[in-house]
């Protein structure tokens, strides 16, 4: 059996150095994770239909007068404000990760939508847009005839 190495006083550890890294590593994702999440405002969900998009963005304690939503051929902007609430500037905050002020997401759409056929519901802090394909965009089935 080989003896272990030794510098001085301590013996050389080969793994040190690895978990240094490995921390570090670590912490870089999770600073990374929390820009990611704090920048993107409102987080949503997209899910396609038969001939229709929905975006879902999620909103807590705003209501649907802090909101504007406009679409525009394959592109949905939602636009609004956060407000700050009046005792938010008494508080000595021991953290903070909800954001205040204005905000704009712009969620690019698979296909271009029908401005005059879209619904927008709020309901519990979470906006749900459906959009639905001009008729003239849509899929259609073609007959093939035999010869």
């Amino acid at each position: 059996m080989l003896a272990p190495l030794t510098f001085g006083p301590r013996s050389w550890d080969p793994f040190t150095d690895m978990r240094r890294l490995q921390s570090e590593m670590n912490r870089l994702f999770e600073d990374a994770g929390a820009l990611r999440t704090t920048r993107v405002y409102p987080p949503v969900n997209v899910w396609l239909g038969d001939n229709s998009v929905v975006v879902a963005a999620e909103m807590p304690g705003l209501s649907h007068d802090d909101i504007e939503l406009t679409v525009q051929d394959d592109t949905l902007t939602i636009r609004g404000e956060r407000p700050l609430t009046a005792d938010d500037n008494q508080v000595a905050w021991h953290r903070r990760e909800r954001a205040f002020g204005s905000f704009m997401r712009t969620v690019e759409l698979p296909f271009r939508v029908d401005s005059d056929k879209v619904e927008a519901r709020f309901q519990n802090g979470v906006l749900a847009v459906e959009m639905h394909r001009p008729e003239q965009d849509r899929p259609r089935r073609i007959a093939i005839s035999a010869s």
